[in-house]
């Protein structure tokens, strides 16, 4: 057990070195003000405060983790080895940045909580971020700092074993549209029929009837694919479908349609099935009730996963929503045009409520890597070598690569050209 001596015992305090010290190095952590029982604690041990005690490993702390609610904080991104960190400490530390300031920043998502500038969807995107703009995004910084810390406690008592963690892959498969073409019902496509002829989309015409009168297989329903790659993997799929009403936003088939919930049955007894809640779910509590309901019917167990429409997340609205209806495990931490670590970690977290100033029960499933985001890479060579980067430095680690991919990045369809393949080296990656 590491012990750490400090002036003032917080929330946030014991909220980030959990993440640091138990999660990601697998170390139990307490806390004391008592010098007395500093002194004579026998094992793993530090101050973090103002000033050092005696001659004890000691991080000199930023006033972050003993402050309250937000306030304007000057941030000066500076190189430290093969990375970067902010929070300077000055000489006399061990460390020369405080790394558990700078991982509470980032994990608390507090620049989202500041003033900045959103997209139409009244997302917060990746050039809005610190790490964007600091040019860090692309690396794992609160698990690489922790292992700077897990070097500088070996060098101090090396005696202590510490555990090793595994890298592991956790895949994500969203589904807003199971099918392209099918079970539409006859509006829906007369319109497409519509819509086609007037575009002179003959081919897509011509494939839409052949899917319709069941000559050829949707191109949305990779789903036999995805469940041969699950029987291949020791590790479990995550499938989360969209059950929410039509809208202009969502435009799933009907969820009462007896097909639609029978492949979420058959999918369910292969992967873990989640919920993709719509997009107005995300603003409307009762409506995110209704379809974790629905969901919970349908697969005839308590909904324990859930990812937002368009990624998108009003914090801390969108949180408090899942805690308050029993949902536990989130997935939309991520950028949806960007590859990257928006939290600054590829390890699971739990959400920390800064107006409330608590650690929550939900956890946080960070993903750094959406399939959209590799479409702005021309080659299939430069998707390949993106992903491969990405995946080298949650290794690096031994952290957990969350990829979130679509039902429809498995089609034909020329748009998708190749995702299969990036799909399946995730997958061999942890071989």
């Amino acid at each position: 057990m590491l012990l750490v001596y400090t002036h003032k015992i917080t929330p946030r305090l014991r909220f980030t070195f959990t993440h640091i010290c138990k999660r990601i190095l697998g170390v139990k952590v307490a806390f004391t003000s008592k010098i007395e029982d500093f002194i004579a604690h026998d094992s793993l041990k530090m101050s973090y405060t103002k000033q050092p005690l005696s001659n004890e490993l000691f991080v000199r702390s930023h006033t972050l983790l003993f402050e309250q609610g937000l306030s304007d904080i000057e941030i000066k991104v500076q190189q430290w080895d093969n990375t970067k960190a902010f929070f300077s400490t000055g000489e006399r530390s061990d460390l020369p940045f405080d790394i558990f300031a700078a991982s509470f920043y980032l994990l608390s998502r507090y620049e989202e909580y500041l003033p900045h500038v959103k997209d139409d969807y009244g997302r917060f995107m990746a050039k809005e971020s610190l790490a964007y703009k600091n040019k860090f995004l692309n690396q794992p910084v609160v698990d690489i700092w922790a292992y700077k810390l897990k070097a500088l406690l070996k060098e101090r008592f090396p005696e202590f074993n510490f555990p090793k963690r595994l890298y592991s892959v956790k895949p994500v498969i969203d589904v807003p549209m199971a099918f392209y073409f099918k079970r539409k019902g006859l509006l829906r496509t007369l319109g497409g029929t519509l819509n086609d002829l007037l575009r002179l989309r003959v081919k897509q015409l011509y494939e839409r009837y052949l899917v319709i009168l069941g000559f050829k297989r949707d191109p949305y329903d990779t789903f036999k694919w995805i469940i041969t790659k699950q029987k291949q993997n020791d590790f479990r799929f995550l499938v989360l479908f969209l059950i929410g009403d039509y809208s202009t936003y969502d435009k799933n088939i009907n969820s009462s349609k007896k097909e639609f919930v029978s492949l979420i049955k058959s999918v369910a007894d292969y992967c873990d099935v989640g919920l993709k809640a719509s997009y107005f779910a995300l603003e409307d509590i009762a409506i995110l009730k209704k379809e974790k309901r629905k969901m919970e019917a349908i697969i005839n167990t308590e909904l324990n996963a859930v990812r937002n429409s368009f990624s998108k997340l009003n914090l801390p609205t969108s949180y408090r929503n899942l805690i308050e209806l029993d949902i536990f495990n989130d997935y939309s931490m991520g950028y949806v045009d960007t590859l990257g670590f928006r939290a600054g970690t590829c390890t699971p977290f739990q959400f920390y409520d800064l107006d409330y100033e608590v650690q929550t029960p939900l956890q946080i499933n960070p993903y750094c890597l959406l399939d959209f985001g590799l479409l702005k890479y021309a080659s299939q060579l430069d998707k390949s070598e993106h992903l491969q980067k990405l995946i080298n430095e949650v290794k690096a680690v031994n952290g957990t690569f969350v990829p979130v991919f679509h039902n429809y990045s498995f089609s034909d369809m020329e748009r998708w050209e190749g995702f299969k393949s990036l799909f399946t080296s995730i997958l061999n990656s942890v071989e």
